[in-house]
């Protein structure tokens, strides 16, 4: 794990990788968890059954957006920043699903830092975020979050 001592130190990392996280399994109750409290409980994510039967893979898949959420949990496995008050989600430039995640499947994040530039006093950091798929030569997301950190 890298420690950063205060959000200037981002600078030493851009173009580069801050590492990689552990492995998180993604278990059929995440994603119902998840299924249930957005909503979003089409049968490809909720149905083993039918998924067993139907879909390629023969298991239920996860949400785009509950792989998207996966990024700040596991991000906290990669680097810890002190010297900080606070650091403020401050959006997405681009997000990629490139491939499915099934019920079972373990994921990790690649987090690297694309750019870093002060602004809306503080210092935005651009990430490019890729998480990948155990086994799997393709990610299942490539995402650039920003986040807007303030110096203590």
């Amino acid at each position: 794990m890298i420690e950063l001592n205060d959000v200037s130190e981002f600078e030493l990392y851009v173009g580069k990788s801050l590492g990689v996280s552990d492995w998180l399994e993604v278990t059929q109750d995440i994603i119902t968890s998840f299924a249930n409290t957005t909503g979003d409980d089409q049968w490809i994510h909720v149905d083993v059954e039918r998924a067993r039967r139907e879909s390629p893979g023969g298991k239920t898949i996860a949400h785009g957006y509950l792989l998207l959420s996966f990024i700040p949990v596991l991000n906290r496995g990669i680097y810890v920043i002190h010297g900080r008050r606070r650091a403020l989600n401050y959006g997405l430039n681009k997000v990629r699903f490139l491939s499915q995640v099934h019920a079972g499947d373990r994921v990790r994040l690649n987090q690297a830092i694309k750019s870093v530039e002060p602004g809306k006093g503080g210092v935005l950091v651009t990430y490019t975020s890729t998480l990948e798929v155990e086994g799997s030569e393709r990610p299942a997301v490539i995402a650039e979050p920003m986040t807007l950190f303030q110096a203590a």
